[in-house]
């Protein structure tokens, strides 16, 4: 069987991109470090690489926890270190009695600046503070480029990873039915939602699909699928474990939750 085929058409590019990278590392015996990917593209990463008795990955974002991490495929002899993913921590104080920034004010103020969303992984927020782990290649570009926040002025500070802030979520894994795997009937059940207010989320663009926007609510989910309401949090179909005698679908599926402080 083609293995493009257990992929949707708009991912076949990402497949061929990782099953290229597997075949360099496995030909030339030398790793290869790749920009920052979403859960979703790491998912297809390694599902065409597998358990390769030749060729290994491993994946890295500053914490363990983190949304958006590098992967390192390397030869089965190898052993990585954290040094080989290339990471830098930088963190922005700024008076927060004068000014108030927010997480789309970094990621707006990064991306302003020319930088490739692949460059930079999570933003974290803590008290007066952002942090953001990025590409260690672009240090002295942001460095250099980044004087300002929302009209803030700030100083990109370099910080050891034993200074991460920590990252207060989690995946919740929940087994159900539903009577399709339609994007809005997924939303109802994960968001404990009405049918008909999912709607205004979907029409309005609230709704991505692996990173996608999807404007559809009758888009057909499958298992590994990511989504993501803007003010509602992200989901994820982990499993469709089959039909029950009344025809509907048993799934399981993860919402991302807050971690409850101590």
């Amino acid at each position: 069987m083609n293995m493009l085929e257990h992929f949707r058409p708009e991912e076949r590019a990402w497949v061929e991109q990782a099953a290229d990278w597997k075949e360099a590392v496995e030909t030339n015996f030398e790793r290869r470090l790749t920009d920052f990917l979403d859960p979703r593209e790491r998912d297809i990463l390694a599902s065409v690489i597998g358990k390769d008795e030749t060729v290994h990955y491993a994946f890295a974002g500053g914490s363990e926890d983190a949304e958006r991490k590098r992967a390192l495929i390397y030869p089965f002899y190898e052993q990585p270190e954290q040094e080989n993913f290339q990471l830098i921590l930088f963190e922005i104080s700024y008076p927060q009695k004068f000014a108030s920034l927010e997480h789309k004010d970094v990621l707006g103020a990064l991306m302003g600046i020319g930088l490739k969303r692949e460059k930079f992984g999570d933003i974290l927020e803590g008290e007066g503070c952002f942090q953001f782990v990025a590409a260690a290649e672009v240090r002295s570009y942001i460095e250099l480029n980044l004087p300002k926040i929302a009209n803030v002025s700030v100083t990109p500070v370099e910080k050891p990873f034993s200074a991460m802030l920590p990252i207060e979520e989690q995946w919740v894994e929940r087994e159900t039915t539903v009577s399709s795997l339609r994007l809005d009937t997924f939303m109802a059940e994960a968001y404990r939602l009405s049918r008909s207010k999912t709607l205004p989320f979907i029409e309005k663009a609230k709704v991505r699909v692996n990173w996608k926007k999807v404007d559809q609510s009758s888009y057909m989910l499958r298992p590994g699928d990511y989504v993501s309401v803007r003010g509602l949090g992200r989901s994820k179909l982990m499993e469709v474990l089959g039909r029950t005698k009344k025809d509907k679908q048993r799934i399981v599926y993860g919402i991302k939750e807050q971690k409850r402080k101590k």
